[in-house]
């Protein structure tokens, strides 16, 4: 159904070239072990190692952090750029760990379509569709994949209603899985008559037939009846679910559907093919001036992560930067819009799994990683001089707060500058108390305080352990009336405090003192969201 839409000719514009997609799913559905045959396919990486869930398997490509290879799972967003055919595709594989929904979120700000991966026994799960709901707000289209068809699995009807009941989705199957469990022999394309067959080497080419009705499907479903009972599968697929609609997909409202098994490798040719067919090349983002065309001439782009210490031997610090317009040219100076200044643009980079490379051009699309010593934060623009900001990439007040104790009082000026480093990349947010006592720290999940004393001790030498905080909820205040912010910060200076861009952020003891703070000053305004356009300066 998918290759019957309108073939077009290979792209030759830079632009029209580009695929910045995210991967997204629940936990465990196998979304980094798909990342690693996506970037094998690619030629990214020679081996693709499997996600670590037994002892001496190798640890996965995209996962550097020393607590994601001991828990085999991803906590930060790994950046990822390589050419397939003739697109070149920046994937972006997000945390699948519900802690770490802030840098998710993130990240979908900056990307052009999103890959759902699914369980072909567990179905949609909750944080599968926590994301969906991320995507639907920013009209993003999604292609999914039913992942772990060689296992036992649920019936695929039952998935594909599943979708279109659970996230009120139209669901286009591309493919149709041969068979389940112990009995996958591979998948047929429908309207296409190809079959993948699961014993060819290396996700190989499809074999033409005849259609259902072809002897070979007769060989590959051996048991009694079987054979027979697929035909009257795929006959009420072809007849009675949606077909895929181009306008549709790219609208959000349609999803094709693959089926396959990344861990055997099955399938994955089959999604990467129709991500170049019908992903959507970068669209345009909104600023707040205007919105800005991945087609303009100037270069414009906007930060959405930090992530320092990569490579610990160099104490790096990269900022990834979307470009959303025109092309970025190594050298170039460019306008850091927040502060007003200049910045050299001398080593861009590229990254391949965990491998790098200077990238000397970047067009819209692109998602670049720029060496910097603390001067980039997440959500600042660069451009070629326009005074514009990029909207859309927030921070969420945190569910979690602690004050962080430290083993050693001689370190307490090394750990300022650690939680300082942390709190920019957004490992964490760093609360500075108006009456100068011990700084707090807020977390949405408490796996990232995990990964805070995991990175302190390792990249910084810092052993620390927590404490309670008297204080239990935070939020940002702000008001129209100087004077009247101003009245309640002073009446309040023992619970106020200062985030990491000098914005006051009020503490509260409980959610009921909160509310009562919030009838008495009906003027100020308590928010649980702040966007980045609206920084302190």
């Amino acid at each position: 159904m998918l290759m019957q839409t309108r073939t077009e000719a290979p792209p030759a514009d830079p632009v029209a070239r580009r695929r910045t997609f995210a991967i997204i799913s629940h936990p465990d559905a196998g979304k980094t072990t798909l990342t690693e045959k996506l970037l094998l396919f690619g030629g990214a990486i020679q081996l693709a190692g499997e996600v670590k869930a037994k002892r001496n398997r190798v640890s996965t490509r995209s996962d550097w952090m020393g607590i994601e290879k001991e828990r085999g799972i991803s906590v930060v967003t790994s950046v990822m750029t390589f050419e397939y055919g003739d697109c070149v595709f920046n994937l972006l594989d997000t945390p699948g760990h519900e802690d770490f929904s802030e840098d998710t979120y993130r990240t979908l700000t900056a990307v052009d379509s999103a890959v759902m991966v699914i369980d072909a026994a567990k179905g949609i799960e909750a944080r599968t569709r926590k994301l969906f709901e991320v995507c639907r707000l920013r009209d993003i289209p999604i292609v999914t994949f039913v992942n772990k068809l060689d296992r036992e699995s649920r019936d695929p009807f039952d998935i594909l209603d599943e979708i279109e009941k659970t996230l009120a989705l139209d669901a286009a199957p591309v493919t149709w899985p041969i068979g389940s469990g112990r009995n996958f022999s591979g998948t047929y394309e429908l309207g296409m008559n190809r079959v993948r067959r699961l014993d060819a080497a290396d996700d190989g080419g499809t074999v033409p037939v005849s259609g259902p009705e072809d002897p070979l499907f007769d060989e590959l479903l051996t048991e009694n009846g079987a054979a027979d009972a697929w035909r009257e599968e795929v006959e009420l697929a072809q007849g009675g679910l949606k077909a895929f609609d181009l306008d549709a997909f790219r609208e959000g409202h349609l999803t094709p559907v693959f089926f396959g098994s990344a861990l055997r490798n099955f399938g994955v040719r089959d999604l990467i093919d129709g991500l170049a067919k019908v992903a959507p090349a970068p669209r345009g983002q909104d600023a707040d001036k205007r919105r800005v065309e991945p087609s303009e001439a100037r270069m414009t782009g906007f930060v959405f992560k930090i992530q320092a210490n990569m490579d610990p031997n160099h104490r790096d610090r990269i900022a990834f930067m979307r470009v959303c317009s025109g092309k970025l040219n190594r050298g170039m100076k460019a306008r850091l819009v927040r502060t007003g200044k200049p910045i050299s643009l001398s080593a861009p980079q590229f990254f391949f799994a965990q491998d790098r490379a200077i990238a000397d051009e970047a067009y819209a699309g692109d998602v670049v990683g720029i060496p910097n010593h603390g001067t980039l934060r997440i959500g600042d623009t660069l451009t070629e001089g326009e005074e514009i900001v990029f909207r859309g990439v927030p921070s969420f007040a945190p569910e979690i707060l602690r004050r962080i104790k430290l083993t050693d009082a001689m370190k307490a000026k090394k750990l300022k500058e650690a939680l300082q480093q942390m709190g920019e990349e957004g490992v964490v947010q760093v609360f500075v108390p108006y009456d100068g006592s011990q700084a707090i720290v807020g977390v949405v999940g408490a796996l990232q305080l995990d990964v805070l004393k995991e990175r302190l001790q390792a990249e910084y030498g810092l052993p620390v352990d927590y404490e309670m905080s008297r204080f239990t909820v935070c939020r940002w205040v702000t008001s129209d009336s100087e004077t009247d912010l101003d009245k309640f910060i002073d009446s309040h200076n023992s619970a106020m405090a200062r985030d990491l861009d000098g914005a006051p952020v009020f503490m509260a003891t409980t959610a009921f003192s909160l509310r009562y703070e919030e009838e008495r000053y009906p003027s100020v305004s308590f928010t649980d969201v702040k966007d980045y356009q609206k920084r302190a300066e």
